[in-house]
């Protein structure tokens, strides 16, 4: 569904009369395109601690334009105030900084460049996980970015993103493929996130195609935020097995022939849901994506059992039989990449939403609970929480409550279902197994939850 507003806020007559009255002003956000050579396309600027140095060799893989600001020994040309060029991207690592006097470095560089930013651009910041670090004082230091990142992705305007990345030493080696997602518009409506990489062996041996080679099972795939993961698994490479309902047939039919894929009708609640869906993948599986889930809304004083049953046993109960099923027969790839399909909802809650938000906050506790065991296979399971996204089922809404979802965001609009695909689909990359046990919000970092 089209966001009239959105339209309206920045035709020329609708600019002038928001920004009179004080009305939120969303900018429409660049999305990644097909034929696109670089994950930065404009000025990518660096600067801070060491880190920053090392991402120098690998910037000309994520950009043509690169600069140094605030940075010990880069050899990039100095970025200057008022005379370089306008910034879509900036990464400052602040892994060095050990006290919070230091945290200062964050206001010079982060000033300067702030009123110099290009539309849509991505900021990421660098860190060290404080929980890691025995000194008291660089811990509390390292801490104080998160503080500072969301507050910062709350001030950007004009499309622009932030996210704090804390990066083990030993996850070094994987800063290229978590910044070809946080500084590309395929990060479009995530911001204000927090993650931590840690050690990981596996390496993408090939960025325009990552899945290659990779077997992806998709769940509720027939249509929405399914269909669009599944396609854009597909474009990165992966032969995708699709798995929606028996009565979901023809459409599931419809997009496996259009992604070369293999279309799976199945209950995932059925009885021998489990047993039909090993002997369906005899080659094994190195993706799952737990995207099939339900909503019966009503508020607890008027929720019936079957409301509350059928939520249950979709949204949380089937997940965790089918992967511990394909676990079990060995059928889930030593390497495997598990996400699920969580919920802004399962963060901070809803109202009328308590069997939908309790199955959702149990699928990020699956994640948690399951992330150890997964871990010593090399395997790894997250989840992705969306925010408001444009659905059908967002489209029948009433009015009020979806311009309400849509612009109680930093981002002020919804997202689409592409967004969350892009997510899942770098979350399912060899080396995103640096991610596990965590949870991604893609949500324009809504006003709801943390």
């Amino acid at each position: 569904m089209s966001d009239r507003y959105l339209g309206f806020a920045n035709s020329n007559l609708g600019r002038r009369l928001v920004d009179a009255l004080g009305l939120p002003h969303p900018a429409p956000l660049e999305r990644w395109q097909a034929g696109r050579l670089r994950p930065v396309e404009g000025a990518l600027v660096l600067g801070g601690g060491p880190l920053a140095n090392q991402l120098e060799a690998i910037a000309p893989r994520l950009t043509d334009e690169l600069y140094s600001f605030a940075g010990n020994d880069l050899q990039a040309p100095a970025w200057v105030a008022g005379l370089g060029p306008k910034l879509k991207a900036m990464v400052f690592d602040a892994s060095h900084l050990s006290d919070s006097d230091q945290l200062s470095q964050l206001r010079e560089f982060f000033q300067p460049l702030l009123r110099s930013l290009a539309p849509c651009a991505h900021v990421v910041i660098l860190g060290r996980a404080p929980e890691r670090i025995d000194d008291p004082l660089a811990s509390v230091a390292q801490r104080a970015l998160e503080g500072f990142s969301r507050s910062l992705g709350k001030e950007l305007r004009n499309g622009a993103t932030a996210q704090l990345l804390y990066v083990s030493p030993q996850a070094e080696d994987q800063l290229e493929g978590a910044l070809r997602f946080f500084l590309s518009p395929k990060s479009a409506f995530v911001s204000g996130q927090v993650l931590r990489l840690e050690a990981c062996a596996s390496q993408v041996q090939d960025w325009t195609r990552p899945l290659a080679g990779r077997r992806a099972l998709v769940t509720g795939a027939a249509r929405g935020i399914g269909a669009s993961i599944a396609e854009t698994l597909a474009r990165d490479g992966a032969d995708v097995v699709l798995l929606d309902v028996p009565q979901a047939q023809k459409d599931l039919d419809g997009l496996a022939a259009r992604l070369g894929g293999r279309a799976l009708a199945l209950d995932i609640c059925a009885n021998d849901a489990a047993a039909q869906l090993i002997e369906a993948l005899p080659d094994g599986i190195d993706i799952v994506v737990h995207n099939a889930g339900i909503t019966r809304d009503k508020t607890l004083a008027n929720m019936t059992p079957e409301y509350w049953d059928a939520v249950m046993a979709v949204n949380l109960k089937a997940p965790q039989v089918l992967t511990q099923a394909l676990f079990d027969a060995g059928t889930l790839g030593e390497q495997a990449r598990i996400t699920l399909l969580a919920s802004v909802s399962g963060i901070a809650g809803n109202r009328g939403q308590a069997n939908y938000a309790a199955s959702k906050a149990g699928l990020i506790g699956f994640a948690q609970a399951w992330a150890p065991k997964l871990a010593e296979r090399g395997a790894s399971i997250n989840a992705v929480a969306p925010g408001f996204i444009e659905t059908h089922m967002t489209a029948a809404m009433p009015m009020g409550l979806r311009e309400a979802g849509r612009r109680l965001s930093s981002l002020g609009q919804g997202g689409r279902p592409q967004d969350v695909a892009e997510a899942i689909a770098w979350l399912s990359q060899p080396g995103s197994g640096a991610v596990n046990g965590q949870v991604l919000r893609v949500c324009g970092q809504a006003l709801m939850g943390a």
